[in-house]
């Protein structure tokens, strides 16, 4: 993982351009959340309605500091024991923070601090959370190898970051953090 790479993608997301790289268990496409055009070309690639929503991915919880400040100490705490982990969670977003075509028809933010150490650095580096979206049509198979990635995508995604997917079998599980249902 070298930072030259890291800086790169850093420059394509600052562009409005659409990165893919190395998640926990699968390849994912990412882009910053707040340019309207870059998030409407991913749902575009993977044929994905805007009302469903995207999954954001953060370095740490400080990155997302105002969503979490009026949260109970209880839903913190649950954050906390879980993070950075392969736990997505919906978090409500009652001061709209983030937008409409990210959070779809929901009022809540579904967010995950990554454990990886690519997606972290990535993150940090970025100096916000980023678009984390499994690189695949809706309802095909996830991607678990360059060489599909690339074959399938290179000529619609505009970087693609080095690096090793970790070792998780499985995408993150997703939580409600009001009700705590599992939901994936």
């Amino acid at each position: 993982m070298g930072n030259l790479d890291l800086s790169t993608a850093c420059d394509f997301l600052k562009q409005g351009k659409l990165i893919a790289y190395p998640t926990e268990a699968v390849w994912g496409f990412g882009c910053d959340p707040f340019n309207e055009a870059a998030v409407l070309r991913i749902l575009a690639i993977k044929q994905r309605p805007v009302e469903k929503g995207l999954i954001l991915v953060a370095a740490g919880s400080s990155q997302i500091a105002e969503l979490l400040e009026d949260l109970p100490e209880t839903q913190k705490q649950l954050l906390a024991d879980s993070w950075p982990g392969p736990t997505t969670w919906l978090i409500p977003d009652p001061k709209n923070l983030f937008p409409v075509w990210v959070k779809g028809t929901h009022k809540s933010i579904a967010i995950r601090v990554s454990a990886h150490p690519l997606v972290q650095e990535l993150c940090k580096q970025y100096g916000k959370p980023i678009v984390s979206t499994s690189a695949n049509t809706a309802g095909e198979e996830e991607i678990r190898s360059r060489l599909i990635l690339e074959e399938q995508f290179a000529d619609r995604i505009d970087y693609i970051v080095e690096g090793e997917l970790g070792d998780r079998s499985v995408p993150s599980q997703i939580r409600d953090l009001i009700s705590g249902a599992v939901l994936r």
